[in-house]
């Protein structure tokens, strides 16, 4: 059986992607999971499960049921008592209705809305004030906010708000009681929010006194304000004018509801991606969150709150400002929420990182709080194409196409006996380039390739040596703090520099707390390596990197049509100097090189459906030795037995083969078994159990991992241990799968990546297997 230690997913860059419960489960979506963390955790294990099923990646969710709900993408959705409503880019808006069959929840398509070829980005749902009539507000690609009235179960356009200048991304209700009157919030890409308050008209006054000369009076102001001279400041609409939704009351006549514009708050200087109001308790102040992408998070409250003055008139004040001020501004943030009633702020930036505060007090109230960041959960927002562990197994490093690397290492806890926490700790290369695999050459230089014909290697800074050892995840001697504090990248340059020497502290900016870990923000600009060497010496796009187990050479291959360029150079990795001659014999890409674990042997596998065999003579290069043309496709991945005596294959052709040397002692090997699988074999990795049995992971095309064992002598008897399918594994292909390292052989924990953005770390136990310490 197989679960999961680690799990890094990043949020999709969407503002409705995510939501939260009040005993602090948030849920997102992760590529095409949702995926689930638990914020109130005490250890903090990040997200704890992803569910799969969608076909595409998850733009919003409050998942009751799968159905074909849309012709395009869906993007927005909001969910209240039993009425659901979604909109798509096909430029409907559909009500359904929630109830309950045999089979589970039962969703029945009730009504479509047709927004005319504009395209709803936001959905609000909510009561009108002292009544049962449900209101909807719709928001998108034009500058109206458009308000519909459900009246004998169909809803039908009552309003439309004007005043904001640009798409409306975000709208959100509000309600104390059944007596206070109902807020809306909108907020748009012009920057600004808008608070309109709709409460039902006491007096019976005659429709025809309700366009009063007073609201002509207003439209005349309103005209006015518009009317701004070339090349002066402003242009914001003040729209004062009252707005009129009349709907069928409970004792058969009509009842009336005044919509006003009530205030305009100002203090992004971007547009605005996401609103939420606080979670309502008995005798609580209002409070609104809102995220925009210039970097910052404001939460907004009226001055009666932050005074606790009762009387006089209220304006609404940012009252807390988080985020970055000149910083990382790639998008700022996409979204955020409140978690665990209020108590908590979860932002989302561009980039899938999370943002994480947490309020010392909530009851206090607005103008007493005190919040501090706190840690959150990080991950790849594209495709992971490469990992590796460090020569000790301490810690992991990914890269990915989000043109990052990242390194990830497991937190002992408080609690001897229970498993570490595992994050992310340094994000030391953030590249321009698609970043396609990465290796260590010791526990602190490391080697990638990107989509461009050079290789980097990087030399850890000080700062992630300290942040390390004091959160007790590895230890290093006196000497290996001996190095540069941080890395910056020059304003004109392509490459990390070091900043601050061995002796003397580096400039504040790049001084880390080195007591925590590191959050998304630190990360993002602060964790960076200094670039130590680069390498040249193919003439195409690198495309694969390999290094051997003693950690003296690596090898690379890049992207090749013919038998020219598809040859694998080798280095050593003292000088980064050629090795011997570059390996020729393939006649198309190579895919992945292996060395054997005594580094006698070169193993790689190509596009051209052939594997081959170099050995080492005399030190001073690989000849070839041996070579097979017997898989019907491409050849994904190879993989070495920890004591050498047998290597596997992974083929499209849906089989893995076990390679023996012939019993005979010369050069030739033979395939000695063929594992068929049930989709494409695409990664492969073998671990030693110890004095037991042979472990071998499959992974597949679909992100299924297939685990197989064999005794220890005898390589021709494999038999299926365990199938981990997307409820724990991955629902794409899988790119590298990796067992990490143990002294003694017998791991059980596998790393994994995969086209669907995530990372992870599998605990695999059998009957058989002794418990793996830190598991």
């Amino acid at each position: 059986m197989a679960s999961s230690a680690y799990i890094a997913a990043s949020a999709n860059r969407f503002n409705h992607v995510a939501d939260s419960s009040d005993e602090g489960l948030v849920a997102f979506g992760t590529s095409k999971f949702v995926s689930l963390w638990t914020v109130d955790n005490e250890y903090d294990y990040g997200v704890s499960q992803t569910l799969p099923g969608h076909g595409g990646a998850v733009t919003c969710w409050s998942l009751v049921r799968t159905i074909q709900a849309h012709s395009k993408p869906i993007s927005a959705v909001t969910l209240f008592r039993d009425t659901l409503v979604t909109g798509a880019s096909d430029s409907l808006v559909k009500v359904w209705e929630i109830g309950h069959d045999e089979k589970g929840i039962l969703l029945e398509e009730k009504q479509t809305l047709s927004l005319q070829k504009r395209y709803p980005l936001t959905l609000a749902l909510g009561l009108l004030p002292q009544s049962s009539v449900y209101v909807l507000a719709i928001g998108g690609t034009n500058t109206d906010v458009q308000l519909w009235l459900r009246s004998d179960d169909t809803f039908v356009q009552n309003a439309k708000l004007a005043g904001h200048e640009d798409w409306i991304r975000a709208l959100d209700f509000h309600q104390v009681d059944e007596i206070q009157p109902l807020v809306l919030a909108s907020g748009s890409q012009d920057g600004n929010i808008r608070l309109w308050n709709i409460e039902p008209i006491v007096s019976a006054v005659p429709s025809a006194e309700l366009d009063s000369p007073g609201d002509d009076l207003l439209d005349a102001f309103e005209a006015s304000l518009a009317e701004v001279a070339e090349g002066e400041e402003g242009g914001r609409q003040i729209s004062l004018k009252r707005h009129v939704l009349t709907t069928k009351s409970s004792a058969g006549g009509t009842q009336q509801y005044s919509v006003t514009f009530d205030a305009l708050l100002v203090g992004h200087e971007a547009g605005i991606t996401s609103l939420k109001w606080r979670p309502s308790t008995q005798g609580s102040s209002p409070a609104l969150l809102s995220t925009s992408t210039d970097s910052s998070v404001i939460l907004w409250a009226p001055s009666s709150a932050l005074s606790h003055m009762e009387n006089g008139p209220s304006l609404w004040i940012n009252y807390q400002r988080f985020g970055d001020v000149g910083g990382q501004r790639l998008g700022g943030f996409v979204g955020g929420l409140w978690g665990s009633s209020g108590g908590r702020l979860l932002a989302w930036g561009w980039s899938g990182g999370w943002r994480h505060w947490k309020c010392l007090d909530p009851s206090k109230g607005p103008g007493s709080e005190v919040w501090n960041e706190v840690g959150a959960i990080t991950g790849h927002s594209g495709p992971v194409r490469g990992l590796d562990w460090s020569p000790n197994g301490d810690y992991l490093i990914s890269t990915g196409l989000d043109q990052t690397t990242r390194i990830h290492g497991g937190i002992p806890v408080s609690d001897p006996s229970a498993a570490p926490s595992w994050h992310e700790l340094s994000r030391p290369q953030i590249h321009g380039y698609d970043l396609l695999n990465v290796v260590f050459i010791d526990s602190l230089k490391f080697a990638s390739i990107a989509d461009e014909k050079v290789v980097r290697v990087f030399e850890a800074p000080r700062s992630f040596v300290e942040v390390l050892e004091n959160l007790k995840v590895s230890q290093f001697s006196e000497e290996q703090h001996q190095r540069p504090a941080g890395a910056s990248v020059p304003a004109l340059g392509l490459s990390n520099k070091a900043v601050g020497d061995g002796s003397h502290q580096a400039l504040s900016i790049w001084e880390l707390d080195v007591s925590r870990r590191p959050f998304e923000g630190e990360l993002a600009s602060s964790t960076l390596w200094p670039e130590a060497e680069k390498i040249f010496g193919h003439g195409y796009e690198s495309i694969t990197l390999g290094i051997s187990n003693s950690r003296r050479f690596i090898a690379t291959a890049c992207k090749s049509t013919n038998a020219e360029h598809a040859v694998v150079r080798i280095y050593d990795t003292q000088l980064f100097r050629s090795f011997g001659h570059p390996l020729a014999g393939h006649v198309l890409t190579v895919t992945r090189i292996a060395f054997s674990p005594d580094d006698k042997l070169a193993l790689t596998v190509s596009r051209d459906r052939t594997w081959r065999l170099f050995e080492l003579q005399n030190d001073t290069g690989f000849v070839p030795v041996a070579a097979d043309k017997s898989h019907g496709r491409i050849i994904w991945d190879c993989a070495w037995a920890p004591e050498g005596d047998f290597f596997a294959t992974a083929s499209r052709d849906k089989t893995v083969k076990i390679w023996q040397r012939s019993a005979d002692g010369n050069a030739s090997w033979s395939a000695v078994e063929t594992i068929k699988t049930p989709e494409a074999a695409t990664a492969v990795a073998i671990s030693s159990t110890g004095s037991q049995r042979r472990r071998l992971a499959v992974g597949l095309e679909n992100g299924h991992i297939l685990v197989y064992s064999c005794p220890v002598n005898n390589a021709r008897e494999w038999k299926l241990e365990s199938t981990v399918d997307s409820r724990v594994a991955h629902v794409d292909h899988i790119h590298r799968l990796s067992w990490r390292p143990k002294t003694g052989g017998g791991s059980t924990q596998l790393a994994s990546c995969s086209d669907d953005g995530t990372l992870r770390i599998l605990n695999v136990q059998f009957d058989t297997d002794q418990t793996y310490p830190g598991n």
